[in-house]
């Protein structure tokens, strides 16, 4: 028995993942490691105290999409310190993921991660996964000219970088609004509904193709059997 990708996928010749809460489970709480990093670094900054650094936090992340972005805006801080810093996180709730693997393995043509963070930190994150040789590459917060998703900046970006045509290409993302500037450009767009998604996004879910609660099981049932 042979199998191919159901019809609805099989113009799909990129695909296109975001890493966090996305390739792993929201579950596995990595964000908010990263957050108490986030809320230290800015006590350190500021030298205030813990309540007024997150409120500044969170103000820059509503604000400006992300909080290093609003640090940069407001603060000049130094990208590449900032994420080696607050990524400096253990990884030992992440649990390697055989069935992701193999479902990935199966997808034709490449394969992508699409991520607000940086590069090294997605790269640790893939590899305790044990996803990190299923992917062609990967585009994080410095190629996308620090404006992070949904900054259409970066969308358009990766596609120039990799030749990626829009109406032939995929998005898998928790956060519903990065999938907006991804339909605008003519992808196909999957949100991971899985209870991670921060902050509001639009009643109006036109922009969203498929909802999936987790992309391994999803991988699994895009495909169908033919004898």
């Amino acid at each position: 028995m042979a199998a191919q990708l159901a019809p609805e996928y099989r113009h799909i010749r990129d695909w296109v993942f975001d890493l966090d809460n996305c390739l792993y489970p929201a579950s596995t709480g990595l964000f908010a490691l990263i957050d108490e990093r986030m809320g230290a670094y800015i006590q350190r900054l500021l030298d205030c105290d813990p309540a007024e650094a997150r409120r500044v936090q969170k103000d820059h992340f509503h604000t400006h999409g992300t909080t290093l972005a609003g640090l940069m805006r407001t603060h000049e801080v130094d990208p590449h310190h900032f994420l080696e810093d607050v990524h400096d996180i253990p990884l030992d709730r992440v649990q390697p993921d055989e069935r992701l693997a193999t479902a990935l393995e199966r997808l034709p043509g490449r394969r992508f991660v699409f991520t607000n963070g940086d590069a090294p930190y997605a790269r640790r994150v893939l590899e305790a996964i044990g996803v990190h040789d299923r992917f062609h590459d990967l585009h994080d917060i410095h190629a996308s000219s620090y404006r992070p998703k949904p900054d259409p900046h970066g969308y358009e970006l990766l596609c120039e970088r990799f030749g990626i045509d829009p109406t032939h290409a995929l998005l898998v993302d928790d956060m519903a609004q990065n999938l907006k500037p991804a339909k605008a450009l003519g992808m196909t767009t999957v949100w991971v509904d899985n209870g991670s998604e921060r902050g509001n996004h639009a009643a109006d879910d036109s922009f969203i193709d498929h909802r999936i609660t987790d992309v391994g099981e999803w991988l699994d049932s895009i495909f169908e059997e033919q004898s």
